[in-house]
């Protein structure tokens, strides 16, 4: 199955494209591998501008909230990867996500969080979209965003 129209069937949409805020690109592939950058969370409002999610998980959002989060940022990541490959059914495999999450003090549940990108991607690729991954809770993360994730891909040609 078309990994876009299963997007389309679960509900969700590739996000317009962004510009990098700084002297970077969103992806680059090397060789089948395609390294993408971090990326944050945001919603697309109705005048087409982006809202970011911001906040600590654990003080200003939920647990859930955070979930929801990342799994926006798994989309914008697609995108990203989109952007490169030109289609993302030349996927082979979702390889290695690193997860940093925005926290308040005492915040232990950063794994579940970063959840939200990883269970869209095993309901994306099945177990092509396993992956390795680290979760990690930080003080701050860019413009205040609740999460950031990068991402490494496999694909064929």
């Amino acid at each position: 199955m078309k990994i876009e129209q299963k997007l389309n069937e679960m509900g969700f949409k590739l996000p317009n494209p962004r510009k990098p805020v700084g002297n970077y690109v969103g992806a680059v592939r090397v060789g089948n591998l395609v390294f993408v950058s971090g990326h944050g969370p945001g919603r697309e409002t109705a005048s087409g501008e982006l809202e970011l999610v911001k906040g600590k998980v654990g003080r200003d959002l939920t647990l859930e909230q955070g979930y929801e989060a990342a799994r926006l940022v798994a989309l914008h990541l697609l995108r990203a990867l989109k952007e490169v490959i030109g289609d993302l059914d030349k996927v082979v495999r979702v390889v290695k996500l690193l997860g940093m999450v925005n926290t308040a003090d005492g915040f232990k549940d950063q794994p579940k969080v970063i959840n939200g990108a990883s269970d869209l991607y095993v309901a994306l690729w099945g177990e092509a979209g396993r992956h390795a991954r680290s979760a990690v809770g930080l003080f701050e993360l860019p413009m205040g965003i609740a999460v950031e994730i990068e991402a490494i891909f496999e694909v064929r040609d």
